[in-house]
């Protein structure tokens, strides 16, 4: 039986077309690609394939914050909307889509909603923001439109409204940050509902690991799992990339979508890794006409695979992400990314809450404190003694903890003007 997917040989010559078109695109609307290849004495004519890229110097986060409006490819009366990151690593960065952009951004949701068994007989229950200049929200909402689901807005947070809305409209899957998941469960325990009982069926998740690297379900997901018999699906975005890497039901990383990014995993040399060994995420945008993006690096690291998925497509996939080049963490002798902190607090009966801060000390090396709300009394000496043991077993170091309120956590996790929960606060 013949499979709808492009083989890996398609799919090659396929992104060289569209990089040698997106080279003549940049090199004539982009000013700082323009430059960029001036001062590099870059002749693109000998960039013809995927491995020629190499001959092209990376773009950086750094890059795009200090020339932002030089990326832009067109005239400001075709920009049909403004959207910008989050700013996880520092000032948030202005993504400008024309109509063509959101056209092709609903066009990759559409593929990634596939991608997780999507059809058009199911009700979606979007938990997360459609305003803030969130692309995340206007490509979830517009990419279930295209697939001809039904949709429900109703927004993050408030567990009571979430519950009420599920119970009263009935989705079969929630698009949500998957640790907003548990709270759902505490919440529907808490109040006698029977989650087996409900719709829902599924879940996609956002902005959140839900698998260890050897892809199986890390603590969040088992957790998830253990009280709530759905399926979940894991997810990899960045508003720069404008495309989504989706899991599929085999749950063996995110796909890439051929037709609208290349992918490079690169080490700190810039240099392609092996299979399997991690490296910076390097992606480099197609057929965007707003503000594309030539080998721009995410500071995202994870590992890749080509080996034939379950599912029949031949491209690449990306596993859960190890953590941010920029949020490594050297604590007394000890290397460690947010992400491993953020399963073994996770993980613990005692905590109900956290975030990790990390700051430097006095000589300047990184010191870690966890801000955290415990299941039960924050004056228990026992609990305290459990926690503190705990993390010196597993880290075999000792980080400072502070134990908050839920109302304090609230406001630390979400300051003015948040869109999501901020876990990680690097204050170096």
């Amino acid at each position: 039986m013949t499979t709808p997917f492009p083989s890996a040989d398609q799919i090659k010559t396929l992104q060289e077309r569209k990089l040698r078109e997106l080279l003549e695109y940049v090199a004539l609307h982009s000013p700082f690609y323009r430059e960029l290849f001036a001062r590099g004495h870059i002749d693109l004519g000998r960039v013809r394939t995927l491995d020629d890229l190499a001959r092209i110097p990376p773009t950086t986060k750094t890059d795009l914050q200090t020339r932002n409006n030089d990326f832009l490819c067109v005239g400001r009366e075709k920009i049909a909307e403004y959207t910008a990151t989050s700013g996880t690593l520092g000032s948030p960065v202005t993504i400008a889509l024309t109509s063509k952009d959101i056209e092709r951004l609903a066009y990759n949701e559409y593929n990634s909603f596939l991608c997780a068994d999507g059809s058009p007989g199911e009700t979606y229950q979007l938990m997360l923001t459609l305003d803030r200049q969130f692309m995340a929200g206007i490509a979830y909402y517009s990419g279930l439109r295209r697939l001809g689901a039904s949709i429900i807005r109703v927004g993050p947070g408030v567990p009571a409204l979430q519950w009420e809305t599920i119970q009263r409209l009935k989705p079969t899957t929630l698009v949500v940050v998957p640790s907003f998941l548990l709270k759902l469960i505490r919440y529907a325990a808490d109040r006698s509902i029977d989650l087996g009982s409900s719709s829902v069926k599924k879940a996609i998740c956002i902005g959140e690991n839900i698998r260890n690297q050897d892809l199986s379900l890390n603590i969040l997901g088992r957790k998830i799992t253990e009280a709530w018999d759905i399926q979940l699906y894991s997810t990899y975005a960045s508003t720069e990339m404008q495309t989504a890497f989706t899991e599929c039901g085999a749950g063996k990383g995110g796909h890439l979508q051929p037709d609208l990014l290349i992918v490079e995993l690169l080490d700190e040399n810039d240099k392609p890794v092996a299979q399997g060994a991690p490296g910076e995420v390097t992606i480099t945008t197609l057929g965007i006409e707003g503000m594309p993006l030539l080998r721009y690096k995410t500071g995202d690291i994870c590992t890749w695979s080509d080996e034939p998925c379950s599912c029949g497509r031949s491209s690449l996939r990306l596993s859960p992400i190890i953590g941010r080049r920029q949020q490594m963490i050297k604590f007394k002798g000890t290397t460690l990314y947010p992400p491993a902190l953020f399963d073994l607090l996770a993980e613990m009966e005692d905590v109900k809450d956290f975030a990790v801060e990390v700051y430097s000390n006095e000589v300047g090396l990184d010191e870690i404190l966890l801000h955290v709300v415990t299941a039960h009394d924050t004056d228990s000496e026992a609990c305290d003694h459990r926690i503190r043991a705990y993390l010196q077993a597993r880290l075999r170091v000792s980080p400072h903890i502070e134990y908050l309120t839920q109302d304090q956590m609230q406001k630390k996790q979400f300051p003015e003007a948040a869109r999501k929960a901020i876990k990680f606060i690097d204050r170096r």
